[in-house]
């Protein structure tokens, strides 16, 4: 099971409504042909298989962002959704908010292997996998909420 993000303009958003065919298409077109000159400078993240990792630290640490919950579906299937501009915005501003430290404070592999989180492969590592992760989804939070846009986000399982 993978999550990842990509901006979205408040338009691409509006149509994914009025469309979700091209949305679909749109988002991974964009995947397979990351390329394209038009969307070289739009922010993006992949966080593969770490999103329930991270999902659980946020929870945690009172973060108000669920992966599987916000944002608004696209695709009836639970593949796309969208995040409009103010979401973004909402949403940059608590991980900046929230440094690492404050977040990995909450690691803890026995629990994390107790509660059967995915990908069930914690270790007393530290979560050094899973900083990576976060820093990387603030950064594309940040980018993109300066950057006035809006998110897909794509769920693969």
């Amino acid at each position: 099971m993978y999550i990842s993000f990509i901006g979205a303009t408040t338009e691409e958003l509006d149509r994914a409504v009025k469309e979700p065919d091209w949305a679909n298409d749109f988002v991974y077109e964009y995947y397979d042909e990351g390329d394209d000159d038009s969307l070289q400078d739009r922010p993006d993240v992949g966080l593969d298989k770490m999103w329930a990792g991270l999902q659980f630290l946020l929870d945690e640490s009172d973060v108000e962002l669920e992966f599987l919950m916000d944002g608004f579906t696209i695709l009836e299937d639970g593949t796309l959704f969208g995040y409009a501009a103010e979401d973004v915005v909402t949403i940059a501003r608590q991980l900046r908010a929230t440094p690492w430290e404050q977040v990995a404070a909450h690691y803890d592999a026995e629990e994390m292997t107790k509660e059967d989180v995915y990908p069930r492969i914690w270790d007393d590592d530290g979560g050094e996998w899973l900083e990576d992760g976060y820093k990387e989804l603030v950064e594309f939070f940040g980018k993109a909420a300066d950057r006035g846009l809006g998110a897909f986000m794509t769920f693969s399982f």
